[in-house]
């Protein structure tokens, strides 16, 4: 029973109206998204690998290779089951590159003008042979059913018809971000598809041939060759070899690489696929012994390549063209995916760079024409895969066609493999390890079959042995050896370095050199001379969308992250090597320096291993400098914000997410001006400077610190601000209770110093009742006014004493220094203690300072009562003083009791003091101590006990005081 070919003809493009109805129905939302994006259709998309070599040629390849012809499908699995180790770090290097092919995978970590060219031409060549291969596969299963010797308007027809679902459901559009879920459903419809056709025609094998399964396993008892020869080749076979081809071409091949990563919707899918392809390839090829012994049983003269359709055309009718059906949907996804991907690459690495780099202008509509390059691309595959059938029409078979495929996609496993475990890796090594792999692939297993003669390389060992062992340990040796050597010879550029640890650390890669401050209007400028205007504004736009920037921005941190973000959308447009080459930057040779913090933060997922421990620490400590009580403000090499922490945000009352990015020059008073003046400052810190901050005065301390990486340059800085605003109002507070103590203690020295003037001024007055002289009149008014004065010049004293400025309205004064101690004795004078002391003051009467009056009276006046405390009834207190190049020095020394030498070192701290209890509060000399701080100046104290003390101070001299001598 023959089938007429036009009633296949008809039944090709049925089925393949079919797909086009079924694609667009995904496109256009008519299909469940439950469905369209479940886990389990991508994972039936993946059965693009089961191309017509696994639906009709697996009988053929048991036929001669037995329960070999698993390996190809145990290999797959076993690549899916280190789907973790070796698939996901993959998935996400393309999905957060945008890598839309295995040549951008290869350009971006073995970066070079040459790599993704190499790796185009490659994939050209080893696949070409595999597309002609489905193409004859088609033709031969028409040939099959109708007896009839030509069929080559099926053939074209086929091509033609599939090139056009290529074009409408596969280059929709323009970049990987954009997926084609109408091709993903298409191509799990076709695997579903092929599944039923082998499982109907395996079914009728079983029940239609033998009668049953009893019956088959009566018949396998009667030929026990049957099993024998399944079984043979695992003793004697390269499975090993075949092994290995199945388990680089699982994920190496373009489509499949194209279906597992481009298409990739979401990546949960990849963990569902690692159990339910292999599951997927497991059922599909159960029917395949079956169909073997039914063919031999029945003694059909076909190839075994084609049991499955003579064993179809027995059953009838509707088996017959299912089975047709099934071979066609395993030929059109296997050409339709392999085209898209080798376009892509074609045009991103091959087209596209000669165009640039041609000087020719710039397109006005760059994303149609490459839309249409693509298309055209795609016809241009399909159609030469059409001419390598045409004249490659006799061949050992469908496996020998498929395997060599296998063969040449091998040749990038040891590049992957470096990729993800080899820091060393670079572009010489992948360059001359792939041309090395390749020619010998092509002298071994392409030069017999091209020009019909033996291979040139005949004579080297294993040639003898199974002919896919001799191809792959050859091949793979050179490939692995020039690697090698090429890595070790040439070092890794700082781009392969940085793209190195994210392929191999699961870090997150910036790609551009340091940080940029490239303008919106450079960026602009950059893209459009090559790419033109229309993508120049798309681009930027979709880059600032992404971000949430506009394009007012300025911060160069932000900036930076936009270049970032423009090359990898770039990437995904043009391939990773020309979008490096249209945003090239002029500072290539500068320091490398990663900006990964808010990359970090989007990937806490994704880390594993000594990644995600490293990422662990870095994040505690981030967190710590967070969480620190004093503002902290990291500063980049160009003076940029990259760290603003919580309680900077709090004193600055500016959050973070406002300052990141923007230059030191760039940010709002106070904090331009205080920033600006601690970088230039000599010194490191910089105390007590006072800022308006939301209406209110604040007091600040300033530290910074250089950082720099080990062995290189010191460029960045580490700003620390404290406020002491609180402390400084504390201060004030105790300062005013420590001068109402003071008061308290002199109470009694001020009633006594009072009344006497009083009492004096009593008795002139009685007496000038009685007095009639005018010159007694009027000499006992002036003893009165005289009295009077020095009662207002002891309250004055008081009263300047006990009001203290406010510290929002305190100055610094021109101070009289020697007036100011005279001034400190009067006030101790009043005293109990002091009435009976010598105060000798030697200060030089034109000496002055800078400072605060009454708190610098207080530093005196506490000084003065201890050393009067400590001295003995008549005892001696001197006051000297000199002025050096910019500071007066003055001492205060008495020979009274001295200080324990045991707290001499603690003599400044809080409640630490040398009188009995009940008589001191050890808060003066601390209070001294901050006192002088806060002018810039210092104390130090020499005390021995029984001799006597000397305190020594050190204050900043007013620019016109004159030279004292220390006398």
């Amino acid at each position: 029973m023959t089938t007429e070919l036009w009633q296949l003809f008809l039944a090709g493009l049925g089925y393949l109206a079919v797909l086009f109805v079924v694609a667009y129905a995904a496109e256009r939302g008519w299909l469940p998204q439950r469905v369209v994006r479940h886990p389990l259709t991508y994972a039936l998309s993946l059965g693009v690998y089961a191309t017509t070599w696994s639906f009709y040629g697996s009988a053929g390849f048991a036929a001669t290779q037995g329960y070999l012809y698993l390996t190809i499908y145990v290999g797959v699995t076993l690549a899916f089951v280190l789907a973790p180790v070796l698939l996901q770090p993959l998935l996400r290097l393309v999905r957060d590159y945008q890598l839309a092919s295995l040549a951008d995978l290869f350009a971006f970590r073995y970066s070079s003008p040459w790599t993704g060219m190499l790796v185009t031409v490659c994939m050209l060549v080893g696949v070409l042979p595999y597309i002609a291969l489905q193409i004859q596969a088609v033709v031969s299963s028409a040939q099959v059913l109708t007896r009839e010797p030509s069929t080559g308007m099926l053939a074209l027809v086929f091509c033609a018809t599939v090139t056009l679902f290529a074009v409408l459901f596969g280059a929709r559009n323009v970049t990987p971000r954009e997926k084609h879920e109408g091709l993903v459903v298409a191509i799990a419809f076709e695997s579903l598809i092929k599944l039923i056709a082998l499982a109907a025609c395996g079914a009728f094998a079983l029940f239609g041939v033998f009668g049953g399964p009893a019956e088959l396993q009566a018949w396998l008892a009667a030929h026990p060759q049957a099993v024998a020869q399944l079984q043979a080749p695992l003793r004697e076979g390269s499975w090993t070899t075949l092994l290995l081809l199945a388990f680089s071409a699982a994920f190496l091949l373009p489509r499949q690489f194209h279906m597992l990563f481009a298409e990739n919707i979401n990546p949960d899918g990849l963990r569902v696929a690692s159990w339910a392809f292999p599951l997927f390839l497991l059922l599909l090829n159960l029917a395949v012994p079956v169909l073997l012994w039914a063919g031999q049983a029945s003694g059909l003269d076909v190839p075994p390549d084609y049991y499955a359709l003579a064993l179809a055309q027995r059953g009838g009718g509707w088996l017959t063209f299912l089975t047709f059906i099934g071979g066609i949907s395993a030929a059109s996804a296997m050409i339709i995916v392999e085209s898209l991907a080798l376009a892509a690459m074609c045009l991103n690495h091959l087209i596209l760079p000669l165009w640039v780099n041609s000087g020719a202008p710039p397109s006005q509509h760059l994303y149609r024409r490459l839309l249409w390059g693509r298309r055209v691309l795609i016809a241009v595959v399909i159609f030469t895969g059409y001419g390598a059938y045409a004249t490659m029409r006799k061949t050992s078979g469908l496996v020998h066609l498929g395997l060599i495929s296998f063969c040449a996609v091998t040749q990038f496993l040891p590049a992957v493999i470096a990729m993800l475990s080899w820091p060393r890796a670079n572009r010489v090594g992948f360059l001359a390890g792939v041309s090395g792999g390749m020619s010998m692939w092509f002298l071994i297993l392409v030069w017999p079959l091209a020009f019909g003669s033996p291979s040139p390389l005949a004579g080297l060992p294993l040639h003898d042995e199974d002919p896919w062992l001799f191809a792959t340990f050859w091949s793979l040796a050179v490939n692995v050896l020039l690697f090698a050597l090429g890595s070790l010879l040439a070092a890794p550029s700082a781009k392969e370095q940085a793209a190195d640890q994210a392929c191999r650390l699961d870090a997150v890669l910036l790609l551009s050199e340091r940080p940029q401050a490239l303008g919106i209007a450079e960026l602009r400028a950059r893209i459009d001379a090559a790419l033109g205007p229309e993508a120049a504004q798309a681009e930027l736009a979709r880059a600032l969308t992404d971000l949430k920037l506009d394009d007012t921005e300025r911060r160069p941190r932000q900036l930076h992250f936009l270049l970032e973000r423009l090359q990898r959308n770039l990437s995904g447009l043009i391939g990773p090597q020309l979008a490096r080459e249209v945003l090239a930057s002029e500072e290539a040779t500068a320091p490398r320096r990663r900006l990964v913090e808010e990359e970090l933060e989007h990937s806490q997922d994704r880390l594993r291993g000594l990644a995600a421990e490293l990422n662990h620490l870095r994040r505690f400590h981030r967190q710590i400098l967070q969480d620190l009580p004093v503002g902290v403000c990291s500063l980049g090499p160009q003076r940029e914000v990259l760290l603003w922490n919580e309680r900077m945000a709090e004193i600055a009352g500016l959050p973070a997410d406002a300052m990141l990015g923007a230059r030191v020059d760039e940010l709002p008073p106070p904090w331009q001006g205080l920033f600006t003046r601690l970088i230039a400052a000599d010194t490191p810190h910089l105390y007590k400077q006072q800022a308006t901050l939301a209406g209110r005065t604040r007091w600040l301390n300033l530290h910074k610190e250089a950082i720099g990486e080990a062995g290189g340059e010191t460029d960045s800085l580490v700003l620390l601000v404290e406020d002491l605003t609180e402390q400084q109002q504390l201060e004030a507070e105790l300062a005013h209770s420590a001068r109402l103590a003071s008061i308290g203690t002199l109470a009694s020295g001020v009633a006594h110093e009072i009344g006497n003037p009083l009492t004096g001024i009593s008795c002139i007055a009685q007496n000038l009742r009685d007095e009639d002289d005018p010159r007694e009149r009027e000499q006992g008014i002036d003893e009165i006014l005289a009295q009077s004065r020095r009662i207002s010049d002891i309250v004055q004293s008081l009263l300047s004493f006990a009001r203290p400025s406010a510290p929002e309205t305190r100055t610094l004064d021109r101070l009289d220094l020697a007036a100011l101690v005279d001034e400190a004795i009067r006030l101790v004078r009043l005293s109990r203690s002091g009435r009976d002391i010598a105060f000798v003051n030697r200060v030089p009467p034109a000496l002055a300072i800078d400072g605060d009056r009454a708190r610098l009276t207080q530093v005196f006046l506490n000084l003065l009562a201890n050393a009067a405390d400590a001295s003995p009834a008549g005892g001696r207190i001197e006051i000297r003083a000199a002025r050096g190049a910019a500071s007066v020095t003055v001492e205060v020394q008495d020979w009274g009791s001295g200080i324990p030498e045991a707290l001499l070192d603690r003599i400044f701290e809080p409640f630490v003091t040398t009188k009995a209890p009940g008589r001191g509060t050890g808060l003066g000399l601390p209070l001294v101590f901050r006192i002088v701080a806060d002018h810039g100046g210092s104390i130090t104290v020499d005390s021995h006990a029984g001799a006597g003390t000397t305190f020594t101070l050190r204050l900043p001299a007013a620019s016109e005081s004159l030279q004292g001598i220390l006398t």
